[in-house]
């Protein structure tokens, strides 16, 4: 496994994963994809200057399905441009979700889901890219069972990017889903949290928080999962200089279960 970090396209965020010594930077595009396309041929230099290999492109909270239960050809659009920055980068995992309609029952969701990842696995299929979707529940139902089992279990070339964090705070027990779904993650990030007064509290630096990394990374060695593992500094309280030290600790911390 190889360390990286969430970070943005612009060459001080380049040069900061440089600077900490790490080999892979994560790009959460989100609702930036016009700064993003405008940047690629950029992107793709900076990524040569300092070596550094971009580990994943993702877009969360994006609306896939419309209410009338048909696929956004818009989302569709901007995806496909986002699986060719991928191939353009040989960045090997493209990052989704897919959105929850009301008005139809699980079963119509859970096909309608089915249907928009289909198309994007057609199009990377031949591209060298992954289609993972993410375990956040930012407008997206696809993050744990019952719907991994009905989608990823019928879609075989569907992965998972995985992140502890949301299943701490949802209640659900994230050493159980690693066991049984660690064979599909495609990429991971590191993230602490913090639950007090069975409240959710903070998103400290890993190593810092709750969560059990021993255990976690061991059942990822066992499990065969050999990816990046990818710092997301989430701290509403660690910022500024403390969030620097929390970063750098948590580099010193994770490196300690890397062999």
């Amino acid at each position: 496994m190889q360390l990286g970090m969430i970070n943005w396209i612009d060459e001080e965020h380049f040069k900061e994963v440089f600077d900490r010594g790490l080999s892979y930077l994560e790009i959460c595009v989100n609702d930036r994809d016009k700064e993003f396309f405008e940047k690629l041929d950029k992107t793709q230099e900076l990524s040569k200057k300092y070596n550094i290999a971009i580990a994943s492109i993702g877009r969360w909270g994006s609306d896939r399905i419309l209410k009338t239960g048909e696929l956004s050809q818009k989302e569709l659009e901007i995806e496909y441009k986002l699986i060719d920055a991928c191939q353009k980068l040989n960045a090997p995992v493209y990052v989704t979700g897919c959105n929850y309609i009301e008005e139809f029952s699980y079963y119509e969701n859970i096909t309608f889901a089915i249907k928009y990842f289909e198309k994007l696995i057609a199009y990377a299929k031949d591209k060298n890219v992954k289609i993972a979707t993410y375990n956040c529940r930012w407008n997206n139902f696809i993050h744990s069972d019952p719907a991994w089992t009905l989608v990823h279990g019928y879609l075989k070339d569907l992965y998972i990017k995985y992140d502890t964090s949301h299943c701490i705070y949802d209640g659900g027990d994230y050493l159980s889903e690693t066991k049984k779904w660690c064979s599909r993650f495609a990429h991971v990030h590191i993230k602490g949290a913090l639950i007090i007064d069975g409240k959710r509290y903070d998103d400290p630096p890993a190593g810092l928080d709750q969560t059990d990394w021993n255990s976690f990374i061991g059942m990822l060695y066992s499990g065969g999962y050999n990816g990046v593992l990818s710092i997301e500094p989430h701290s509403p309280l660690w910022q500024n200089e403390l969030g620097s030290k929390g970063i750098d600790y948590t580099i010193r911390y994770i490196k300690n279960f890397l062999f």
